[in-house]
């Protein structure tokens, strides 16, 4: 039975405000913030955000102390600086560079993106939701003391450093973005409490250009908190549910954490040109519910969900995040439904784009458990042999047959 038959409807948090489009690079720029207002529009033409579970709150800007649970002050005075005079070139710290270039108002829309993620781990704390979302978080390139990837503050690691601070003993990290989660890995390096787990395009062909499966973290108690799956290029739906299912669920249940925190970045899509893999929202879909599901089993529900990237920005972005706050809420969409008429006419009047008529593509999900055994010829078994052997013998695991 396929992940997404087995949901239960759960309150759950989703932080949305027209304000988070602030995070603007410029027309030219691939992370467009329009992708967050057409995910918006459709989850509210859908009526995800009048389900009764469903909470809607605004996300405020984070403090400098919030964000200096993952940041040096040096870095965010950088980002101040260059946030007063867009001018700046400070390159020491990623900024004012093309990938993330300077302007007027950035350190405050990136830390409204941050204070999101804190104030899902807070909700999640206060024990008021089992879930919380905020798909206009994931920014996951960043590092302590630098941008990179598009990214100035670390949402993901200020949202995990929280909970840790308030007393949660084990976070595991799960990161389905196309590209690797390098910021927060690096953040979480050398902390055994936070597992980080990356499954993605590997760097062999894609930016960062890390992310390999002998990166398991440092020698001693951090041994084998680092979990690096670096897909082929050509990986599509049956691969990237396999890797999923023969690595991320038995070290879960090794690793036993109190909260999971998952960074969905959905360009891994067919359509998004931004990496080579050929994944569909269907399979987006059954991750998330995966991670649902391990969650409720490992858990008692806590979970956080963010977006990430993301660049097929009227087509797979909005069903993706839409889907994701879905199965958030224990209520799944049909991948067979269509889009709604209104969400079409509002994309084609405000954007001028022709958006997708169904919410799922015209794929057959189906994926082979790895209990049928290892296949040494086909390169994501290779993929996923080569991240058990690394990292299952530091937790006891046999990387054959657990």
């Amino acid at each position: 039975m396929a992940a997404i038959e087995r949901l239960k409807p759960t309150d759950v948090r989703v932080l949305w405000s027209p304000a988070m489009a602030n995070y603007f690079f410029g027309d030219y720029h691939p992370m467009h913030p329009s992708r967050l207002d057409a995910t918006a529009s459709l989850a509210k033409d859908l009526g995800i955000f009048d389900l009764p579970q469903v909470q809607l709150e605004k996300p405020e800007i984070a403090s400098v102390q919030q964000l200096m649970l993952a940041h040096d002050y040096p870095y965010i005075d950088a980002v101040q600086k260059i946030s007063a005079d867009p001018s700046l070139v400070i390159a020491s710290c990623g900024l004012g560079t093309e990938d993330t270039p300077g302007y007027e108002g950035v350190h405050e829309a990136s830390a409204r993106l941050a204070g999101g993620t804190f104030q899902a781990a807070q909700a999640i704390l206060d024990g008021k939701v089992k879930h919380a979302v905020n798909f206009g978080g994931g920014m996951h390139h960043a590092s302590r003391d630098h941008a990179s990837g598009f990214c100035i503050y670390n949402d993901c690691a200020v949202g995990i450093s929280h909970l840790l601070e308030q007393g949660v003993s084990r976070v595991v990290y799960i990161d389905v973005d196309a590209h690797h989660g390098d910021g927060t890995q690096s953040i979480f390096w050398d902390d055994p409490r936070v597992m980080t787990i990356s499954i993605h395009e590997t760097g062999m062909s894609l930016f960062p250009g890390t992310g390999f499966s002998n990166e398991v973290g440092p020698e001693g108690e951090a041994a084998g908190t680092a979990v690096n799956i670096a897909m082929p290029p050509t990986t599509t739906d049956s691969g990237w549910l396999r890797a999923f299912n023969a690595v991320v669920p038995s070290l879960l249940r090794e690793f036993q954490p109190e909260v999971i925190l998952s960074q969905h970045g959905c360009d891994t899509h067919m359509n998004d040109e931004m990496s080579h893999m050929s994944i569909s929202i269907n399979a987006q879909q059954e991750i998330a519910a995966q991670i649902s599901l391990l969650a409720d089993e490992l858990c008692e529900g806590r979970w956080i969900a963010t977006g990430g990237g993301g660049y097929s920005v009227y087509d797979a972005v909005p069903r993706s995040w839409t889907h994701l706050m879905a199965v958030a809420a224990g209520q799944p969409l049909d991948v067979y439904q269509p889009t709604p008429a209104s969400w079409q006419k509002y994309m084609l009047e405000t954007y001028g784009t022709k958006v997708p008529a169904a919410m799922g593509d015209p794929v057959d999900l189906w994926w082979r458990s790895w209990e049928i055994g290892f296949d040494p010829g086909d390169d994501t078994d290779r993929t996923i042999m080569a991240t058990r052997k690394e990292v299952f013998p530091l937790w006891g695991l046999d990387p054959w047959y657990d």
